[in-house]
């Protein structure tokens, strides 16, 4: 009995591995995570090309965004079940999500759950690449050289806990919600960011409708939302 957990990566379909797109070929059931119902999953869109429809049942599991965590727990424990049931019956079972499994993912909580309840289920995890790395590599561009620091960072929580790992960081990767980037640049300024650092915002990595562009801190200043959707990158470089 086993479920293979894959990381589908940043949204190119091409990124995902070879071992990746083998698992997916041969699934009989395919999971798959969004915020709310009738909402498409991102994860499954980018491995779409590689599902045999005719053959493969997919499920959307809901992971809400909401902040109750009692709801959520029990979210989660609807959802292991879900799974476990189709492991359990024989089913060739596949967990889709985006970018890697190990990073700010909704298998995070379905693993927890799994291990507790289920622990006859021989659980793989194939990881993806992440999106700051396809950033990286469509910037062109150096995450940290030598002995400087990285910090990563999810933008839309704990403002004042960001201050702490800024401060002590030569390069931070601001991740998911780029709403809070006006925020964001704030916190550079006050942390030992020079007028003349480069920031550089990415929305939609690795797709058609990529937007990236560098900046330098003292012309973000004030900007409202720089970036404005969920799914987007901040990457501040302090000693450029």
């Amino acid at each position: 009995m086993k479920l293979s957990c894959i990381g589908c990566g940043p949204g190119d379909p091409d990124l995902l591995t070879i071992k990746a797109v083998n698992r997916i070929k041969r699934a009989d059931a395919i999971f798959t995570p969004t915020s709310k119902e009738g909402k498409p999953s991102i994860a499954l869109a980018i491995a779409k090309k590689y599902i045999d429809e005719s053959r493969t049942v997919i499920t959307d599991l809901i992971f809400p965004m909401i902040k109750d965590k009692e709801s959520l727990r029990l979210q989660w424990k609807t959802n292991s079940r879900i799974i476990a049931d189709a492991v359990h019956s024989g089913k060739n079972s596949v967990y889709l999500t985006v970018g890697d499994p190990s990073l700010y993912s909704t298998w995070n909580y379905i693993h927890k759950e799994l291990k507790e309840n289920y622990n006859d289920i021989n659980i793989e995890i194939i990881p993806g690449v992440p999106s700051f790395f396809a950033f990286a590599a469509q910037a062109k561009m150096s995450l940290v050289e030598g002995d400087q620091t990285l910090g990563i960072v999810p933008a839309c929580y704990d403002l004042d806990k960001i201050k702490h790992t800024v401060a002590s960081c030569d390069s931070i990767i601001f991740l998911k919600d780029g709403r809070y980037f006006d925020s964001v640049i704030e916190i550079l300024s006050e942390t030992g960011f020079s007028d003349n650092s480069n920031i550089t915002i990415a929305q939609d990595v690795s797709i058609d409708k990529e937007i990236l562009e560098t900046k330098k801190l003292k012309d973000l200043r004030n900007t409202k939302n720089p970036a404005g959707k969920y799914f987007s990158i901040m990457v501040a470089r302090k000693n450029d």
